[in-house]
């Protein structure tokens, strides 16, 4: 029975990704301490502490080993901690060389090195996640490079831009996020091993030469110093999941709003049932935005809690160690659903390019008032033209008459403004791009990527 939707048969594939959470089950965690045990008595052997046979057998018990999960379960809960019952069970597997099982080592530096090899793999998937977002994104921001939109800011018409920049804006999040993940694995990636207290005294002069033989064995960068009570980097690792996390509930946000019927400007993939009311046949809800949402909601309570944890007391923690185990798992786990769901949402958006253009209309051309403004000011001063626009403005949404016409009845606006030919060119927003263009194409050069061609992609 699944007490939480991430591990629930009927709600893990939606809130989460069966690879995601296969890098963090049971089976998985007790490999990775077994690998760990193994990979430590050969670094030993290579060192001269235990006989080289030993780590051989050590080495091949753990290759067969199947673990007694209700054995282990039931000594977890007497000790507290489960390295010490798998111990126990690799050392009855080893036979005689299991006398040099976990010799010289803490329980935490196998529970660390091995929480180390799962983020590993773990940030291995969400870099995947990251690589196809990005290109679909890119894809996206080629394609709709010229498909005008209305801006939008405090929720009101703004300026126009186009569905290309809105999603070049977006992939630039994900550009950085990739830098992050990058630039986070030699911080996160290293290994654990110094002992009770953190000074490797069980190992007499040959601590730090075990670390290092340790650390290769695995593939994992060395310690600078052990790392026991120091967790920043594990707090860095779900802050950064709840950055990404954060920018896919940006995105999932706006599609959703874009998504209402007052707007109908996008919409998630069309499958049959997918988002529909018991009770109401019109219904096509956002589903994959309100997971992402949902999903992003909880990283980041979880960011906040390990962050919380990073505050440990001593060389040994009471409890905060423990918050780790929660939020870790979990929130690789979220944020793998998250990219998934935001993944099959983008890949398959319906852009309806006739609804935007229809919309970016609806307040009659004030949405280039600053336009209107800034050509009107070189001949009135910005402040007089501000006025003179803003009354113009004014009177065309009291009236339900467009900008453009309002202002050609104004003799001194048709005198700053080229008269009412320069009215009309001042009040199409296709005029009043900006930087936009140049901008999405600015994007789609970066990191190797092409500048797209403006095709249109799939739209309505």
């Amino acid at each position: 029975m699944s007490t939480t939707p991430i591990d629930s048969r009927i709600f893990g594939d939606m809130f989460g990704t069966a690879d995601m959470r296969g890098v963090f089950c049971d089976d998985a965690l007790v490999g990775r301490y077994v690998e760990v045990e193994a990979a430590l008595a050969r670094a030993q052997a290579r060192v001269g502490i235990i006989p080289a046979q030993a780590a051989a057998d050590i080495t091949r018990a753990a290759s067969a080993f199947t673990a007694d999960f209700d054995r282990l379960a039931r000594e977890t809960l007497i000790v507290g901690y489960p390295i010490l019952p798998l111990v126990r069970q690799l050392s009855e597997a080893a036979g005689d060389a299991g006398r040099y099982v976990h010799w010289g080592a803490t329980t935490q530096d196998i529970m660390d090195t091995a929480l180390v090899l799962q983020l590993r793999q773990a940030l291995q998937l969400t870099e995947e996640q990251i690589g196809t977002l990005r290109a679909v994104l890119a894809r996206m921001a080629g394609e709709h490079r010229e498909t005008l939109l209305a801006g939008r800011t405090h929720l009101q018409h703004a300026l126009p831009i186009t569905f290309g920049y809105k999603a070049a804006v977006w992939l630039s999040m994900f550009d950085r996020h990739m830098a992050r993940l990058q630039e986070l694995k030699p911080r996160l990636l290293v290994g654990s091993f110094s002992g009770a207290a953190g000074t490797l005294a069980s190992l007499g002069d040959h601590g730090l030469q075990v670390q290092r033989a340790l650390c290769e064995e695995l593939g994992l960068g060395i310690p600078a110093i052990t790392w026991h009570v120091a967790r920043d980097n594990l707090a860095e690792a779900v802050g950064l999941l709840a950055l990404l996390t954060g920018s896919l509930a940006k995105i999932a946000t706006d599609v959703s709003l874009m998504m209402a019927n007052e707007f109908g400007e996008v919409a998630e993939p069309f499958v049959p049932g997918r988002g529909a009311s018991s009770t109401m046949p019109q219904k096509r809800n956002p589903i994959s935005c309100e997971v992402i949402i949902a999903n992003a909601k909880a990283v980041r309570q979880n960011a906040a809690l390990m962050f919380d944890a990073a505050v440990h007391d001593f060389e040994r923690s009471t409890g905060p160690w423990q918050a780790e185990w929660l939020a870790i798992p979990q929130s690789f786990v979220l944020a793998a659903g998250a990219c998934a769901n935001a993944i099959f949402m983008l890949e398959g958006l319906t852009v309806d390019k006739q609804r935007m253009c229809r919309n970016l209309d609806l307040t009659g051309g004030l949405i280039v008032a600053e336009a209107v403004m800034m050509a009107a000011a070189k001949a009135l001063g910005r402040q007089a033209a501000h006025e003179r626009v803003y009354d113009a403005c004014k009177q065309a949404a009291e009236s339900a008459r467009p900008l453009w016409e309002i202002l050609a009845g104004q003799a001194n606006m048709r005198d700053a403004l080229g008269g009412e030919e320069g009215i009309r060119r001042l009040c199409s927003p296709e005029s009043y791009l900006g930087s936009t263009l140049a901008m999405v194409d600015g994007m789609l050069a970066a990191d190797g990527r092409r500048p797209a061609n403006t095709s249109e992609g799939r739209s309505a």
